[in-house]
């Protein structure tokens, strides 16, 4: 019983491969960044491009290296939750402090 246990927990987790993978996504997805900087478009946009970036930077690195794609569906819940909460507080932020701009 336990070595079956044992067998599903090894074939739920990832392999090699797929680390380098996403190590190799998350690379790629920086040098965008990091390029974006540079190219000289307007902040507004710049701001939510960056933001998209990171999200998808974010839900890689604690899906795959935190293992949370692994886990059971009500842990991914009980972050994900106060994640959306902080996500809204910092585009609340961004909006308050003038980064976006409604109907101006």
């Amino acid at each position: 019983m336990a070595a079956d246990e044992h067998q599903a927990d090894a074939q739920a987790h990832a392999n090699t491969a797929t680390y380098l993978t996403i190590f190799a996504i998350l690379f790629v997805i920086t040098v965008v960044e990091v390029g974006i900087f540079y190219v000289g478009i307007p902040r507004p946009v710049l701001v939510s491009v960056l933001i998209v970036l990171s999200a998808a930077k974010f839900v890689l690195v604690v899906g795959y290296f935190m293992h949370l794609k692994f886990d059971s569906p009500v842990l991914r819940l009980l972050f994900a939750g106060p994640v959306f909460i902080a996500l809204a507080i910092g585009l609340a932020l961004l909006f308050l402090f003038g980064v976006f701009r409604l109907g101006v």
